[in-house]
């Protein structure tokens, strides 16, 4: 596995490249590592703003090249996010890097996650939680898909749709506790009360009696932590209760 000065020489290699490269402008950590707050585990994630003149294609193309040559980066997906590419890799020890590039004019923070290394930031909104609203309604969509795939017999898809609503659970009582909630990054942080009401809706087989039971705690610790969106929540508690037990 890859050690953190694995992670600082392809750190210094990364930001190399952007000083050397005209077309780059401004540049940042974010993630887990922009206020130190990582850990040996930590992977790296840096940003940068390209001028916006230039595709961002071409400086993709050309930063994946020179990455797989210097530090064996294989490209793993990239993942378009409004007007910024991210770019995935993995290199030797299992060290993944995360590029994002974003024309100069719309690049700036998304979030609380962003520590400047040279240039300035334009003027660009800080991306907004998931509301409550948002985090049940997904939950209350996982559990309809949940009991579907189970009475089709498709174990498999009903286990994946189970753990998302046991994911939205969480990540609604991340949220009333001031947590982050999203990718489960609050989760272990959470009460060990709550975390132990949650250990139920874990699936244990795919026998359709134990998805049954697993969708049923799920939901109920969905309804626990609906607190937030008590409206919402009793106009759908009838429709959750005959998913769980109907």
């Amino acid at each position: 596995m890859f050690s953190v000065e694995d992670r600082d020489r392809v750190r210094e290699r990364v930001l190399g490249l952007a000083s050397s490269d005209s077309r780059v402008v401004a540049g940042a950590v974010i993630g887990s590592l922009a206020h130190g707050e990582g850990d040996r585990w930590s992977d790296l994630d840096l940003t940068f703003a390209v001028s916006d003149s230039v595709a961002l294609v071409r400086v993709l193309a050309d930063w994946t090249r020179d990455l797989a040559a210097t530090v064996d980066a294989i490209q793993l997906f990239d993942l378009p996010s409004g007007p910024t590419t991210y770019r995935v890799f993995v290199l030797p020890g299992c060290l993944q890097l995360d590029l994002s590039f974003t024309p100069a004019s719309a690049f700036g923070p998304g979030g609380p996650r962003f520590s400047l290394l040279f240039g300035s930031v334009a003027a660009a909104p800080e991306a907004s939680a998931p509301t409550a609203h948002e985090l049940f309604g997904l939950a209350v969509h996982h559990a309809l898909r949940a009991r579907f795939s189970i009475e089709r017999g498709r174990a498999w898809q009903a286990e994946y749709w189970i753990s998302g609503v046991r994911d939205q659970a969480l990540a609604l009582a991340c949220r009333k506790r001031d947590l982050a909630s999203a990718h489960g990054r609050g989760f272990d942080d959470l009460p060990d009360e709550v975390l132990d009401s949650f250990r139920d809706a874990l699936v244990r087989s795919l026998e359709c009696t134990e998805l049954r039971r697993a969708l049923a705690c799920a939901i109920a610790g969905l309804l626990r932590e609906s607190t937030d969106v008590p409206e919402l929540a009793s106009k759908v508690e009838a429709q959750l209760h005959e998913l769980a037990f109907g």
